[in-house]
């Protein structure tokens, strides 16, 4: 139960939220995210550093570009459900 409303407290941010569905097709570099999400970048930067430690996504470093994945297999299922890929929500 524990891991749940762990899972449901991150999400509720709408900006992470939002994050998490835009990664749900795959990796994406942060210079992506940003102009997709809206935010400056320290806002983005925050978020996802907030979702990475919820376990919600990982990072991975490429010369100077930092990419971030959705790692969690049960948000993926429960956001997959949700919403269409480029982060549209199913009607």
């Amino acid at each position: 139960m524990k891991e749940s409303l762990r899972i449901f407290k991150a999400l509720c941010d709408e900006t992470r939220l939002k994050i998490v569905e835009f990664l749900l097709d795959g990796e994406k570099c942060v210079c992506e995210i940003i102009p997709f999400v809206k935010r400056a970048q320290s806002t983005v930067s925050i978020q996802l550093a907030k979702l990475e430690s919820f376990g919600i996504v990982e990072s991975r470093r490429d010369g100077k570009k930092v990419y971030y994945r959705v790692s969690n297999p049960k948000v993926k299922k429960i956001l997959s459900e949700l919403v269409s890929p480029k982060g549209k929500a199913k009607n």
